[in-house]
């Protein structure tokens, strides 16, 4: 969708803008279909275990870096060992083209380059509790994309877990950007509303958040073009 013609762009806070429907049915079905393809191999998706021994309710499996608390690995240390897969080159630019749509900053999203994505699964039953994405050592901006199922999104403030928040319903198609001051502000998601989401898209229930960040760790992985070139030949780009 083109950011001259973004409906209902609201700023939640100063930094944290919120964009319903910015997705469209086949993006969304797109979407779907690789998350699938990602949450096989060659990291099956899993629930994180906290250092306290508390397993995360969300499942999650990771492109370019891999995520596990609260630390980045190339390789998959706390599943199975393997090398993640790569970020494809398609995805970047979708969040180039995100951070624009919420934004309006040309020169800010012509520069966006993240290098990891963490894509969480959750049923029915999961809940993330509110934190921040602070394992990252650049303040770039956050891109996430809601698919399937609505949820309760709950975006707070950079001091505390507590008030003052802002409860925003996140739907299929969604898509929520936050960067400058708002870039380390708690968030989380109490609550999924089972049987909410569109089954055109290709997910019958549960809820996908697509989140991409930047790093800046050293080591950096060029974008999967290999899976750029499967997934133009099977016509999945967004």
């Amino acid at each position: 969708m083109s950011a001259l013609f973004v409906p209902d762009r609201r700023e939640v806070a100063d930094g944290a803008v919120h964009v319903p429907g910015w997705l469209d049915i086949e993006q969304q079905r797109t979407l779907v279909a690789a998350c699938r393809d990602w949450a096989g191999s060659p990291v099956p998706m899993r629930s994180a275990t906290m250092p306290s021994g508390h397993r995360m309710s969300v499942q999650t499996v990771c492109l370019g870096w891999h995520w596990q608390p609260y630390r980045y690995t190339r390789t998959a240390e706390d599943v199975n060992g393997a090398q993640v897969a790569g970020l494809p080159h398609w995805l970047v630019e979708l969040g180039r083209r995100a951070v624009l749509a919420a934004t309006g900053d040309e020169a800010n999203s012509a520069g966006y380059r993240p290098d990891t994505a963490l894509i969480n699964f959750y049923d029915a039953a999961a809940k993330m509790g509110m934190h921040r994405d602070a394992d990252e050592q650049v303040d770039e901006p956050v891109v996430s994309l809601s698919l399937g199922d609505s949820c309760l999104f709950r975006f707070g403030n950079s001091e505390t877990r507590g008030r003052p928040y802002t409860d925003v319903a996140l739907e299929s198609g969604d898509l929520f950007v936050f960067g400058g001051a708002a870039r380390f502000a708690y968030h989380g998601v109490p609550k999924v509303y089972p049987g909410t989401g569109n089954p055109d898209i290709g997910m019958s229930n549960g809820r996908v958040n697509i989140t991409m960040r930047v790093t800046g760790l050293s080591g950096h992985q060029s974008p999967d073009l290999s899976q750029d070139q499967a997934d133009t030949e099977r016509g999945k780009l967004p």
